[in-house]
């Protein structure tokens, strides 16, 4: 028998293309999401790669219905191997335009569900002294971004929450692993299904890349001991001048990403609702609408995940040019 694999916002975007990756693998997977349509047609893609699917329709901002999921997994697949935590929601405003119960909403479903998920994943795992919990982050878990208020709230939570628990797993000796995966801008239908509100039509912010790029950071992660996983160039320069020059990244945030983040093409309309409070009616797949724009490849998670060749091939060139040093001046 194959892993058993969770994915919760399994019916579009990232989540349909890391149940696309494990299901090369021939993985169990269950199937959490609202849009019915979407998670019937994740289903048949499970059962194509030759493993078992089981579809649960839910909200996974409700915690009790998160756990009973948890038990129905166990008792159809088996013991639940990873967990991986994607689910997803968010409004395109600036701030004062989002109302409470929007705000809520949003941090119910991307952070809360988020909490859910790992708890009902820890309640099982915890016992056996095994398994692994994946929390799907974003480079906006550490420098947030104008707009998206909401969604880059849940997800500095996500990271304050995970090092958190990371701490409580280590002081019990626990083997169950945490890790947390930084995405870049991706072309999902997020941006097709996100609540918008007096913008015109958003889009990622450049540079794009597909989501099977996140799949695959998310099946790395989920089989080795990293503690973070980050996917994308720009996932790395945005971490790491958020935390040399934040004031510099604000100032060039400001300048650039309000634009950066709407098409020149009109919304058409002040609101648009999208599936913030109810789910899409058809299945949306994996990508957006801006594949001529996105990488479908990253050098950069390539080298993260061969680091250690890389070093290996750093340490030799550092050899080679202190041997050429030294032959040239004898």
């Amino acid at each position: 028998m194959g892993e058993v694999v969770v994915i919760t916002g399994a019916t579009s975007g990232v989540g349909r293309a890391t149940v696309r990756r494990f299901a090369k693998d021939g993985a169990d997977i269950a199937l959490i999401g609202r849009n019915r349509e979407g998670l019937e047609a994740a289903r048949a893609e499970v059962e194509e790669g030759g493993g078992r699917a089981l579809v649960l329709p839910l909200d996974i901002a409700d915690a009790d219905a998160v756990e009973s999921a948890a038990m129905a997994v166990e008792e159809a697949l088996g013991p639940i191997d990873i967990w991986i935590n994607n689910a997803m929601t968010t409004v395109f405003a600036w701030f004062e335009d989002v109302s409470a119960e929007e705000f809520k909403r949003a941090t119910d479903v991307t952070y809360h569900g988020m909490v859910w998920g790992t708890k009902a994943a820890l309640k099982r795992m915890t016992p056996r002294d095994r398994g692994t919990i994946v929390e799907v982050g974003s480079a906006m878990a550490y420098q947030g971004i104008p707009l998206q208020a909401p969604y880059c709230g849940a997800k500095h939570a996500e990271k304050g929450f995970v090092e958190s628990l990371r701490c409580e797993l280590r002081a019990k000796g626990s083997k169950v692993h945490v890790t947390m995966v930084q995405l870049p801008g991706l072309n999902t239908p997020q941006f097709e299904h996100g609540r918008v509100k007096d913008l015109r039509k958003p889009q990622p912010v450049a540079p794009v890349y597909q989501p099977e790029v996140a799949a695959d950071a998310i099946h790395y992660a989920a089989h080795r001991r990293r503690r973070e996983v980050w996917a994308g160039i720009p996932t790395v320069y945005t971490i790491i001048g958020s935390r040399l020059a934040p004031w510099l990244a604000e100032w060039y945030l400001a300048k650039t990403a309000v634009k950066g983040q709407q098409t020149p093409e009109p919304l058409g309309e002040d609101c648009r609702p999208g599936n913030l409070f109810d789910p899409a009616h058809h299945d949306e797949g994996a990508h957006g609408p801006f594949d001529d724009k996105s990488h479908e490849r990253s050098l950069q998670l390539v080298l993260s995940k061969h680091r250690a060749l890389v070093g290996v091939g750093a340490a030799a060139l550092g050899a080679g040019a202190a041997a050429a040093a030294r032959f040239t001046r004898d």
